[in-house]
C-alpha cells in the first residue's frame, strides 16, 4: 500500500472513529473511566494501570473511589488494602493515591510538565520532570510501583516507549469527541506516539515503520512519519492504529 493510500485510510478511521460510541463497556477502554471523572488526576491513574486486557483495566479502575484523593493517608491506606492489579500490590496502589494527592496539595500534573516541557518544547524532559517529581513525594520502592510510576533512564539508547505516559499526554493535549483536552500549555504537534503492541505491529504492516525494535526509537519514527500526514496534529492516528490493530483489521 502507497503513503498516499496509507493517509486515506487513516484519515477515513480518525473520522469513523472521532465519536464517543468508540469509548464503551462494549469496547472497553481506561478513557471510558477518565471520561467519566474530567480530572487530570484521576486520567493519570486510569493511563498508569492501562496495561494487560482492557475490560480487567476497566473493572479494577471501577473498583477505585476516586474521592481518597481527599483522604488522609491513613484512610487511603485502609480503603485500598484489598485492591491489587497485576503487578502492583495494595500497597503500590495506595501510594499512588498517596503521592497523586500530596501533589495535588503542591502543583498541577500540567504545571510540572510544562516547567520541563518549556526549555525545548520537549514532551520528554517533561516527562523526567513529572516523574522526579511524583517519586519524590512518597519514599516507597517495589517492583509494582517502579513499573507502574516510571523512571527516568539512565540511558537513552535503551527507552522504552512509556506508552501510558504517551497516551495520557495525548488525552490532556488533545480536545475531541475521545480526547479529555483538559491542559493548554503543551501543543499538540510535540506530542509522541503513544505506541503499544497493536500500534507497533500495524503500523509496520502499513509500512509506516521499519524499525524491528519495540523501543523510544521506533515511537520517534512512527511519530516523525505522522507529522508528514498532519505536522500540526500527528497523534490524532494513534486511536484509528490502535483500533485497526486490536480489531485485526490491518
Amino acid at each position: 500500500m502507497t503513503l498516499k493510500k496509507v493517509k486515506m485510510l487513516l484519515d477515513h478511521e480518525v473520522e469513523h472513529r472521532n465519536n464517543s460510541a468508540e469509548i464503551s463497556l462494549d469496547k472497553p477502554d481506561p478513557l471510558l473511566i477518565a471520561t467519566q471523572h474530567n480530572d487530570e488526576t484521576i486520567a493519570l491513574i486510569c493511563a498508569l494501570f492501562a496495561y494487560g486486557n482492557a475490560r480487567l483495566i476497566v473493572t479494577f479502575l471501577q473498583s477505585l473511589d476516586f474521592s481518597l484523593l481527599h483522604a488522609s493517608d491513613e484512610l487511603i491506606t485502609k480503603e485500598l488494602a484489598s485492591h491489587y492489579y497485576r503487578f502492583q500490590n495494595a500497597k503500590d496502589v495506595a501510594t499512588i493515591f498517596i503521592a497523586l494527592k500530596r501533589l495535588k496539595e503542591i502543583e498541577s500534573i500540567e504545571n510540572i510538565f510544562y516547567a520541563g516541557y518549556k526549555k525545548e518544547e520537549n514532551i520528554l524532559e517533561g516527562l523526567w520532570t513529572f516523574i522526579d517529581t511524583l517519586k519524590s513525594l512518597v519514599p516507597h520502592k517495589s517492583r509494582g510501583y517502579d513499573f507502574l510510576v516510571g523512571s527516568v533512564p539512565q540511558k537513552q539508547s535503551a527507552m522504552g516507549t512509556y506508552k501510558r505516559y504517551m497516551m495520557y499526554l495525548r488525552w490532556m493535549v488533545r480536545k475531541d469527541a475521545l480526547d479529555l483536552g483538559l491542559w493548554s500549555k503543551i501543543d499538540k504537534k510535540d506530542l509522541l506516539m503513544p505506541l503499544d503492541t497493536h500500534t507497533f505491529k500495524v503500523s509496520q504492516r502499513l509500512g509506516l515503520l521499519k524499525r524491528k525494535t519495540y523501543d523510544m526509537k521506533a515511537t520517534l519514527e512512527l511519530t516523525e512519519r505522522l507529522k508528514k500526514f498532519d505536522p500540526l496534529d500527528p497523534i490524532k492516528y494513534d486511536f484509528a492504529l490502535y483500533r485497526l490493530g486490536q480489531e485485526k483489521l490491518q
